[in-house]
């Protein structure tokens, strides 16, 4: 595996105006402190030896999450299920969460705090994490920032994919941003759409299970869309990664609202907040297991493309040579992102 053993490193991040903005940010002279063995670039920072598996999520009202469409619990449980799928990326076992607030004048008059709190003590039991602190202050509109933290022998990276590897996901790609789409068109009247939404779901327990049974090379999870997380990991790698449009799982909810079958593939490649997970390992390494999983978890595990000598992520759509993926998720850096609000 890709694993965090002894030694300590940032990994690059794939393209796009968020990822050069946080790399420059973080890319900064000096050692980084003994006890640190991952820094920054992965879904993780991996502290004490490589066991601690620590990283956070931002939650901000009319960006990740509009009050019209969830109620407070589901706004809670969001938050946490997306900082969660950051240990279920790195295949660690979730222990503890800290949340802060902040929260508006109203929201203190009103003890909203209390239900968003139900909805991420939900989504933190349900893996089995408990939420062992955190803050409050006032602010000007809703915000929530949870950090996680887990454990894990053997973290796996993003950076591990060597050239020969195989590339998976899990489940059927593109429904969050089926959703969001359905969303914005019909409102929360939608309730296909505004469940899905509300409960993303952290694949941690289906990382652990791969991880005890393949020798898995990389591993992210699908928050900027396949398109874009397979950047990330060629990335970090230094190596290519050609993605077969054909065997790309596509979820119903993509086609039903697309126009023709590439627009389908361009909008499950694109489609952020999926948090399914995408694993690179030797070939013939998870194929035995393809069976097992969708037995266990009621969920599919494809095959989805190839590692190959290069740089950057690839599209091939069987008609000619494969060509150069651009697509993420939502690019907070973006000038002119729109987002849920």
């Amino acid at each position: 595996m890709s694993h965090a053993t002894g030694f300590r490193r940032r990994i690059r991040l794939g393209p796009g105006a968020e990822f050069d903005l946080i790399s420059s940010l973080l890319d900064r002279d000096g050692d980084l402190p003994p006890e640190v063995v991952v820094g920054p670039g992965d879904d993780a920072a991996v502290i004490e030896g490589g066991r601690l598996v620590l990283s956070c999520d931002l939650a901000v009202e009319g960006v990740h999450f509009r009050r019209d469409w969830l109620s407070p619990r589901e706004i809670g449980y969001r938050a946490a299920a997306g900082a969660l799928s950051d240990l279920a990326a790195m295949a660690a076992t979730p222990l503890a969460a800290l949340v802060s607030y902040g929260l508006t004048p109203e929201d203190l008059r009103t003890g909203i705090a209390r239900d968003l709190q139900e909805g991420i003590d939900e989504a933190c039991h349900a893996v089995g994490a408990a939420v062992v602190g955190g803050d409050l202050s006032r602010s000007t509109t809703l915000v929530i920032d949870v950090v996680v933290v887990g454990r894990a022998e053997a973290p796996v990276l993003r950076d591990g994919a060597r050239v020969g590897d195989e590339v998976w996901v899990t489940g059927r790609l593109g429904r969050s941003g089926a959703a969001l789409r359905r969303l914005l068109r019909n409102g929360p009247s939608d309730e296909v759409a505004r469940s899905v939404y509300a409960r993303p779901e952290p694949r941690v327990r289906e990382a652990l299970w791969l991880a005890e049974r393949a020798d898995l090379h990389a591993l992210i999870d699908l928050s900027d869309g396949l398109g874009g997380d397979a950047g990330h990991v060629a990335a970090a790698s230094r190596v290519g990664i050609v993605l077969e449009a054909a065997r790309v799982p596509l979820d119903p909810l993509v086609a039903e609202a697309a126009e023709n079958g590439r627009e389908s593939l361009d909008r499950a490649l694109s489609s952020g907040d999926d948090y399914e997970l995408c694993l690179v390992a030797a070939p013939g390494a998870v194929e035995g297991l393809a069976a097992g999983f969708e037995s266990r978890f009621s969920l599919p595990l494809t095959r989805v493309g190839r590692v190959v000598e290069g740089q950057g992520a690839y599209l091939d759509v069987g008609d000619g040579e494969p060509v150069p993926l651009r697509g993420s998720g939502y690019d907070h850096a973006a000038p002119s992102e729109p987002g849920p609000g």
